[in-house]
């Protein structure tokens, strides 16, 4: 007997719930890609992606996931021999930098472990001591899904200012566009890359890179003509949108989840995810008195609101996992680039969630430390509930 039978529940972080307005929207026949209705839908989608990124510079939209946008945002500003300097705080900031070494390129890499976010003064020092300026951009991962570790973006461009340091200031938005509070003007971001799986509720498949005038004027030598973002942000024709055949099905999806988005607001939306992420806190404030089970990120400041990290000592993560998903239908994410990865797992809050949906993973967990016999405090869910209440 099993009581996973229903609808199941996804809780990884990306790809995330998909809205059934959004799948009913891709659910057509094939669209005329040389005129009509889908160069409108496509014309219309750049103006939201701004307004998500809280940009007035260019957005332009790849075929594929995000490590294509990490390749793009890298080819159209760098040349072969240039320095990056990589402040990571989890596996993706580490494959970022990896991308770059592949790409012929010198990386620098501060590396703040796997529990905390970048270092400010260490960002600044490593700056100041480049007196040839041979460091040409600085990459950094908003929330690295890996460790759910959420870093002080604004803080890092206060620091390449404050060390006269020219470098471009790179984010990776894959796991925060459109849940934690992001606002590439005026936090000073000169290139960011997101995807369309997580916060933006639309099946994997796109990802997109924004960029500044700054950046637009560093061409490099890397880039060739697929991966040009130029022709992209202002294509003369409608395939160079894509540089080829447009994602037909994508677009309708994307289109509709910017509806959703649009008609929420930026604002709401954020604090939509600040909220149900503090329930998640809460209950884990209450569970960690007793037990091994704890939050992998422990300053609130540097928690992400899209993805949780979390400690439960080796192989409760697995066996936990497994319960969840086997005998409840909830399926929570893999330690992913954790060591030993079944002493962690991690939980996705990101796009399309709600509080009765946070309040059903919660009390799938808690039922099933309970049937594992794995040690917790009391009290968890009434303490996530507060949070809703008073939120309310």
């Amino acid at each position: 007997m099993t009581l996973a039978n229903g609808r199941s529940y996804l809780a990884i972080p990306g790809p995330s719930v998909i809205p059934d307005a959004v799948l009913q929207a891709m659910h057509r026949a094939s669209p005329n890609i040389y005129e009509g209705e889908l160069h409108d839908l496509t014309h219309s989608l750049i103006p939201d992606l701004k307004k998500v990124a809280r940009t007035d510079g260019h957005a332009t939209i790849y075929i594929g996931n995000g490590h294509a946008a990490w390749e793009s945002a890298l080819a159209n500003v760098l040349s072969k021999g240039d320095t990056v300097l990589v402040l990571a705080t989890g596996l993706f900031g580490v494959g970022w930098g990896e991308m770059a070494k592949g790409m012929g390129l010198e990386v620098q890499t501060i590396d703040h472990g796997e529990a905390a976010p970048v270092d400010l003064d260490r960002v600044e020092d490593a700056l100041r001591a480049d007196t040839k300026g041979k460091i040409k951009a600085v990459l950094v991962c908003h929330v690295d899904t890996s460790t759910s570790a959420k870093n002080d973006v604004a803080g890092i461009r206060k620091a390449i200012d404050a060390a006269g340091h020219d470098a471009l200031l790179m984010a990776d938005c894959i796991a925060s566009l459109g849940c934690d509070q992001f606002e590439m003007d005026a936090w000073g971001v000169d290139v960011m890359v997101a995807a369309c799986q997580k916060g933006l509720m639309t099946p994997a498949g796109l990802g997109f890179v924004y960029f500044n005038e700054k950046a637009e004027a560093r061409r490099g030598d890397l880039v060739t003509s697929y991966w040009d973002w130029r022709k992209r942000a202002d294509p003369a024709q409608f395939f160079m949108y894509f540089n080829g055949t447009a994602p037909t099905h994508h677009l309708y999806g994307l289109r509709q989840a910017l509806d959703m988005m649009m008609d929420e607001g930026m604002p709401a939306i954020w604090q939509r995810h600040e909220t149900l992420a503090r329930a998640i806190w809460a209950a884990f404030d209450r569970w960690s008195q007793t037990g091994p089970l704890h939050l992998n990120i422990a300053d609130e400041a540097a928690r992400s609101h899209a993805v949780t990290s979390c400690v439960i000592g080796s192989p409760n993560g697995d066996r936990l996992r497994q319960w969840c998903e086997h005998q409840a239908g909830l399926t929570l994410g893999i330690g992913l680039g954790r060591t030993p990865s079944d002493a962690y797992f991690r939980l996705g809050h990101m796009g399309h969630v709600n509080a009765h949906m946070i309040m059903g993973l919660l009390g799938t967990m808690e039922a099933g430390l309970q049937a594992l016999d794995i040690a917790h405090g009391e009290g968890a869910l009434s303490a996530a509930a507060a949070v809703i209440a008073k939120a309310t």
